[in-house]
């Protein structure tokens, strides 16, 4: 089996439809994907709803959390959509976008870069309006060459020129509120060092006692040293370890399914996830 954790639609800041994006999974050779837009469940019904034939849909988030300076990021998997307290900081944190991206893009137009809002909200569309869809604005404008170029202290990264904060969670409530709703919290790319500062490791001892089910240990951000650290971090607390593309569509070049979980992680994922269930084709609805 072949199983990615970890994609984005336009529901978020992908570029593929969730549509799209399980024909694209399932022509890719994968047999199991994880839809994890930032913050919003927005595309699952779409994308459970055109799964192809041998292909597994698990619904998931990746959650918005900050811990002391560091901004950070946790996949939550098969979470029941509808529980209240979960849905309500999603939608806190959705609602800040707005107003954040129209700082950012404030701040880079005082640098005299020549980006519009109304660029953005075309690039954007109907999806959840963010960094990247600014960085695309960028690379239209011929500021950067590409989407990653934006994300340097000079532009977008955090505490970067243009950075602005915006509504997160604690990782130890997000913990909380994952359980809560019956979902698995995996931390993603936990040392990934070139989106900048990351939690200490004690940190990730703490959230395992927390909870937390598993770290993103094989990613494009982490380096073969790094994989074979975080790797290691999981061994020593007892926690799964999963791989996935992290794929925006072609807002990045990593491809889908260049990262993959193992089918035993995958497996217990799935008995341990309460909330909801992965789909098959054919189940939409049911």
């Amino acid at each position: 089996m072949r199983i990615d954790l970890h994609t984005h639609s336009t529901a978020s800041d992908g570029t593929d439809t969730p549509a799209q994006l399980v024909h694209n999974a399932a022509a890719a050779g994968l047999d199991v994907v994880a839809l994890t837009d930032h913050d919003t469940v927005a595309g699952h019904a779409e994308a459970a709803a055109a799964l192809p034939a041998g292909l597994t849909l698990v619904p998931g988030a990746e959650l918005s959390c900050r811990f002391g300076e560091v901004s950070l990021h946790m996949l939550a998997y098969l979470f029941d959509p509808d529980e209240p307290e979960l849905a309500r900081e999603r939608e806190l944190v959705r609602d800040d976008r707005l107003p954040r991206a129209r700082a950012m893009v404030g701040k880079l137009r005082e640098l005299g870069v020549p980006v519009t809002w109304e660029q953005v909200e075309r690039i954007a569309g109907d999806g959840s309006v963010g960094r990247p869809h600014i960085a695309a604005a960028m690379v239209e404008s011929g500021v950067v060459e590409t989407v990653s170029d934006a994300f340097t202290d000079q532009w977008l990264a955090n505490d970067g020129r243009a950075y602005v904060d915006k509504h997160e969670l604690d990782p130890f409530e997000a913990l909380r509120l994952i359980k809560g709703a019956g979902g698995v919290a995996v931390f993603a790319h936990p040392l990934a060092v070139k989106r900048g500062q990351c939690v200490p490791e004690s940190v990730l001892a703490e959230l395992a006692a927390a909870g937390l089910d598993g770290l993103e240990a094989d990613h494009t951000d982490h380096d073969p040293a790094t994989r074979a650290r975080v790797h290691g971090i999981a061994a020593d607390l007892g926690l799964l370890v999963t791989g996935s593309s992290d794929y925006h569509g072609s807002r990045k070049e990593v491809r889908l399914g260049a990262f993959t979980t193992a089918p035993d992680v995958y497996a217990e994922i799935a008995a341990r996830g309460s909330g909801a269930r992965p789909v098959a084709a054919g189940e939409a609805g049911q």
